[in-house]
């Protein structure tokens, strides 16, 4: 890595990184470290692009995008996922606000 530098990050799902590996890997034979990150988002990717991306949009009303993306990468089952994946976040959600969460992504479950 001499000689590279990062310019600037972005958080993105994991159906989005499964989708840029796809389409690098369609124009150039991947690395050792791009088949195991297609691995990984093969086995835990569980939405597709435009969905993971709807819920993204939707859950970015009630909490910071991040969260948004945290949720929609894991798909949490019941409030005490949420509560684990907020555990060492600032600041608390209340019981509603998960709830609402919790409907928002049982909208988008398989």
């Amino acid at each position: 890595m001499i000689g590279k530098k990062v310019i600037e990050t972005d958080p993105i799902t994991i159906a989005d990184a499964k989708e840029m590996l796809e389409e690098s890997s369609e124009s150039y034979e991947p690395t050792y470290e791009q088949n195991l990150a297609m691995d990984h988002v093969t086995k835990f990717s569980k939405l597709d692009v435009e969905s993971a991306q709807k819920l993204v949009n939707e859950l970015k009303e009630i909490i910071k995008i991040t969260q948004a993306i945290k949720i929609a990468d894991v798909m949490p089952v019941d409030l005490a996922d949420l509560r684990l994946m907020f555990a060492k976040e600032r600041g608390s959600h209340k019981k509603e606000e998960l709830e609402q969460i919790l409907e928002i992504v049982n909208k988008y479950r398989k």
